[in-house]
Parts: C-alpha cells; sequence; structure tokens
C-alpha cells in the first residue's frame, strides 16, 4: 500500500497559477460521482472559491443512478453549482453513422470525447479553464481515453497514484461515501476498474512503486503486466508525433 502523504499546497499553487496566466475567470469540472473528480473539484474550490467552480454531470444511458445522488452530495458539501446534461440522446447521434458498432469500448470512448466537448464548450462561454481528474496510475498504464478524460487544461492530482488520491481524499474531508465507492467509468452495467484492468489498484500501485525503485526492470509477474500495460499506452503519453519543420 502507498503510505506517501500528499502535500496539497503545490497543488493549489499550480491551479492559482493556470487560472492567473491564462486570465480565466475560473473553473469547468466534469463530475462522475467519484473519487478523483471529487478530490480535484476540492482542489479547485481551495484554490479559487467554490464561486469560480462549475460542476458538470453528464449521465449517459447506463449511468448508475447512485452517481447523480453522489454528484449532489459533493456539490452540497463543496457548496458549488453543478449542471446536468444527460448524453444518452447525443449518443444515439452517432448510432445512425454508417457502419456504427455498437461495442462498450467504442461507445465508451465516444462517451469520454462527448463529456470533454461540453465541458470545453462551458469553459469557453464562461471564460473558464477545464479542471482535469486523471490520476497518475490510470494515466500511466493508460485507464484514460485520448482527448477525452485525459484531456484538460490542468491535472492536479496527475501526479497521484489512486492510493494517493483515497488518502488525500481522507485528508481533506471527502464524504467517506464517496471513498469507499467502487471505482467504475460507468462505460456499460455494472462495470468496474479493477475488473477491467484485471487488478486491484492496491497491486498496480505497488508494481508501479517497484518498477520506479528498480528502474523499470520488473521482478514479480504482477510487475510484467503492469509494465506491459504502461509500453502499450505510450502512445497515449508522448506528444503526436510530427516531421521537425527545417528552417529554410
Amino acid at each position: 500500500m502507498i503510505t506517501d502523504s500528499p502535500d496539497p499546497e503545490p497543488i493549489l499553487a499550480v491551479l492559482k497559477d493556470t487560472i492567473q496566466s491564462s486570465q480565466a475567470s475560473g473553473f469547468v469540472i466534469g463530475l462522475s460521482g467519484g473519487i478523483d473528480s471529487s478530490v480535484s473539484a476540492a482542489l479547485c474550490v481551495q484554490a479559487v472559491g467554490p464561486e469560480y467552480v462549475q460542476g458538470i454531470f453528464l449521465p449517459s444511458d447506463v449511468t448508475p443512478s447512485q452517481d447523480a445522488e453522489d454528484v449532489r452530495m459533493l456539490a452540497e458539501f463543496l457548496e458549488i453549482p453543478v449542471m446536468t446534461i444527460p448524453i444518452g440522446s447525443i449518443i444515439d447521434q452517432y448510432r445512425s453513422m454508417p457502419g456504427f458498432n455498437d461495442t462498450p469500448y467504442l461507445a465508451g470512448n465516444l462517451m469520454a470525447r462527448t463529456r470533454m466537448t461540453i465541458l470545453y464548450y462551458y469553459a469557453n462561454q464562461m471564460n473558464r479553464l477545464v479542471c482535469g481528474t486523471s490520476n497518475y496510475t490510470e494515466y500511466l498504464v493508460g485507464y484514460c481515453t485520448k482527448y477525452g478524460d485525459n484531456a484538460a487544461d490542468v491535472q492536479p492530482i496527475l501526479h497521484l497514484q489512486k492510493s494517493q488520491v483515497w488518502q488525500f481524499a481522507r485528508k481533506i474531508g471527502i464524504p467517506e461515501r464517496l471513498i469507499t465507492k467502487t471505482p467504475s467509468a460507468g462505460l456499460w452495467h455494472n462495470q468496474t476498474d479493477e475488473d477491467e484492468l484485471g487488478m486491484t489498484y492496491e497491486v498496480i500501485d505497488t508494481a508501479i512503486k517497484c518498477l520506479e525503485i528498480q528502474e523499470w526492470v520488473p521482478k514479480t509477474q504482477e510487475e510484467r503486466i503492469v509494465l506491459e500495460k504502461i509500453q502499450r499506452a505510450g502512445h497515449k503519453q508522448r506528444p503526436v508525433p510530427q516531421v521537425k519543420r527545417n528552417n529554410f
């Protein structure tokens, strides 16, 4: 289990500097009822105040009803406004495209990118920035959608492993129900993150920590599996390949 206690001060400094340097008026953040968006939203509130943080809940047709209740609980706890914009009808429009293949993977990526499009629409409208909610564990192993949930103007918890996010949530007083909730991206009915990853977050986080210490040389089967995930996901982290411009 990762036991490093995260320091909020560098995160708050980055959030404040990002707002000031961009001359934006605040943050827009997608809320799912999960721990990552809860912690990210709480940090935004600490950095700029609740009146400058707009939460947006974007449920699909497969979003559990509890998520709406959890988003409402978080909004009341943080004293921030939340808009609810269902995306089911938007996803239905995609289904009319020629050759549409309605698999959980393909539809899930559409949901993630559609949500980010909506977040940026309101960020543009309100002269605000989109705050991301990606953590280090999921980003490193590629459990994210390119130009979807990993797109943002600032990523306050991208340096924190999932275990640290949970620790941080308790440190800043996030409601316990949100902390103990089973992590799920809500991409289909009864979906859970750990089932999809094939390992628990504790095992993945421990493997990542060991790999970092061992200069990315795996010593156990778990470490080998995690390293393979990281290597396959490299394209999600690297800049877009391009030909370097020559000076004429």
